[in-house]
């Protein structure tokens, strides 16, 4: 889509929004206000707009502008601290209320997709949608042994739709890296790419059955979150057949309390969950509002949450994973020399800022918010404001992270919506140090060096002869070996930390090895000494992969 169509397109959404009588919205963007006049020939909507309160006419034009938008006003319907409640509640609806397409075409879907029969598939389908959405809908089914199911169904023609939109997110996105100034930090089109790589995952269904596994394999005890079990053989590209589950959304708090759970209980279990999936696991729900997110009602002593929907899910690089942790743990105990230091060895941010600047101006941001009772300070909304004061400071935008600061955003809004006095820093503070605490503890280092070893052993032999290639082709001018001081230090100091972690590994080894064979060939001696040296051993190794980075 070139910039002069993204014209269009964008006329087509300020048309929508006056036909919706959305005038406020209009006169937010200027450059539409004129079209204000050309009302009459627009159009009328499909209901009579006029008497509809402002929530319901934005929800209906967010409807008829296609996927990418109502997936928009899912996000806002979660943030009901920053959107009016009346608002909130229409565009709740968006979560699983989008006008559904007939069910003799889902049908139709299903056989094509299936290479079968709906009879030979299913004991019963129901061709009444049970729930609709901007991408597919559901419907209830049996399977021939009498189990209950829901059959996911993408909507005829939705990738046609999406790779319209998709196409004028990247028209704005190329007008963004020519003329924005800062394009560079924003990197607009990496963005752009990362949205369509998360909308072309969501169009494929089988991806999301694997997804529905890995989350269900995460959390197998099922005591905090249950997963629906997903049926293979009766899953492909457009169609998914999952277990069918029962619940109540997590917003509707009058069910809740009807059914006696203790809502303070699982907004503290719900943040838990959160942090559980994104550090311990590395794989995360990225699409958590509350028509995803359901409550079990027959678990009232030990309350579990229920995912639905598995279309967007998240994960990080291991060194942003690592990166983000810290940061989130400076953040809580209110470490700010630590944050600028940790932005800048993350490589988010270049060498060449002052971190003294960078921990002031961190401390300018944070310290009003701890002025306030830990109850009442946004997390999301913190962590928003640091990444914008962190802009000044040539921040690269990492867009990685754009789907875990919506799954954020959206989990402090369903926590605080179950339990408006949480305290998401006592909640969260004490999970991430432990999970931290396992993640890089000496087993389990001792575990990652030996998976690695092999690795290493089949390297070491070649370093010394890659090292004289490569001195070698920089004498003959094949190599501009020092043309970047800054990047020659830091090979230097790589190719020095892959060395010694070469020699603790081997030393260590060594010395677990003779730990071993001392303890089993001549116990007489006692086990003080064996001891001794397995855990000089597992020091060597600790010693080593602490220096890897």
């Amino acid at each position: 889509m070139t910039p002069l169509a993204v014209v269009p397109r964008l006329l087509r959404v300020a048309a929508v929004l006056l036909r919706y009588r959305l005038d406020e919205l209009v006169d937010a963007t200027h450059l539409f206000r004129p079209l204000k006049l050309l009302r009459p020939l627009l159009g009328a909507p499909s209901v009579d707009v006029r008497p509809l309160a402002r929530g319901a006419r934005l929800r209906l034009a967010l409807t008829e502008l296609g996927p990418i938008f109502v997936k928009a006003g899912q996000v806002l319907s979660t943030r009901r601290d920053l959107v009016p409640a009346d608002i909130a509640d229409e565009l709740a609806l968006l979560q699983d209320q989008v006008p559904p397409f007939p069910g003799a075409e889902a049908r139709a879907i299903v056989e094509r997709e299936l290479k079968a029969s709906v009879p030979t598939l299913y004991a019963s389908f129901d061709e009444r949608a049970l729930a609709s959405a901007s991408i597919a809908q559901v419907h209830a089914a049996t399977l021939p042994d009498g189990r209950a199911v829901v059959v996911k169904v993408l909507r005829p023609g939705i990738d046609a739709k999406i790779a319209r939109d998709v196409g004028l997110l990247r028209s704005l996105g190329a007008l963004a890296q020519r003329w924005h100034p800062e394009a560079d930090k924003i990197r607009p089109l990496d963005v752009v790419a990362e949205i369509e790589k998360m909308l072309e995952n969501e169009l494929d269904l089988q991806r999301e059955g694997a997804s529905a596994n890995l989350l269900r394999r995460n959390f197998a005890d099922g005591k905090d979150l249950y997963v629906p079990e997903v049926h293979w053989e009766l899953t492909a590209a457009r169609v998914l057949t999952l277990e069918r589950v029962y619940g109540v959304s997590c917003d509707d708090i009058a069910a809740i309390d009807a059914a006696g759970i203790d809502r303070k209980m699982l907004a503290r279990k719900g943040v838990r969950v959160f942090y559980e999936q994104v550090f311990r696991d590395n794989f995360f729900h990225a699409d958590a509002h509350p028509g995803n997110i359901w409550i079990d009602p027959s678990r009232i002593a030990e309350p579990r949450f229920i995912a639905l929907d598995f279309g967007i899910m998240g994960s990080l690089p291991e060194a942003d994973q690592y990166w983000l942790a810290q940061n989130f743990i400076a953040l809580f105990e209110r470490d700010y020399a630590r944050i600028a230091k940790l932005h800048v060895d993350a490589g988010w941010m270049p060498r060449t800022v002052r971190l003294d600047e960078l921990e002031a101006a961190v401390r300018t941001v944070c310290e009003p918010y701890f002025t306030r009772p830990l109850a009442q300070i946004s997390l999301a909304e913190l962590v928003v404001k640091l990444f914008q004061t962190a802009r000044r400071f040539q921040l690269t935008l990492q867009p990685q992270l754009i789907l875990l600061q919506k799954t954020l955003l959206n989990i402090e809004g369903v926590g605080r919506l179950l339990d408006p006095e949480i305290d998401i820093w006592a909640v969260a503070h004490p999970v991430l140090k432990r999970i931290l605490r396992e993640r890089y503890s000496p087993l389990r280092t001792f575990g990652e060096v030996r998976k690695r070893l092999p690795e290493w052993f089949h390297m070491a032999p070649r370093l010394p002869g890659l090292v004289h290639d490569a001195l070698e082709q920089a004498a003959r001018g094949e190599q501009h070996l020092l043309a970047d001081v800054e990047t020659l230090g830091h090979q230097r100091k790589l190719v020095r930390n892959l060395m010694r972690m070469l020699a603790c590994g081997l030393f260590g080894a060594t010395m677990i090895v003779c730990a071993t064979l001392l303890w089993a060939l001549a116990p007489q001696h006692g086990y003080w000494l064996p001891l001794a040296m397995a855990s000089l051993g597992l020091l060597a190794f600790v010693y080593g992969w602490s220096h890897r980075n």
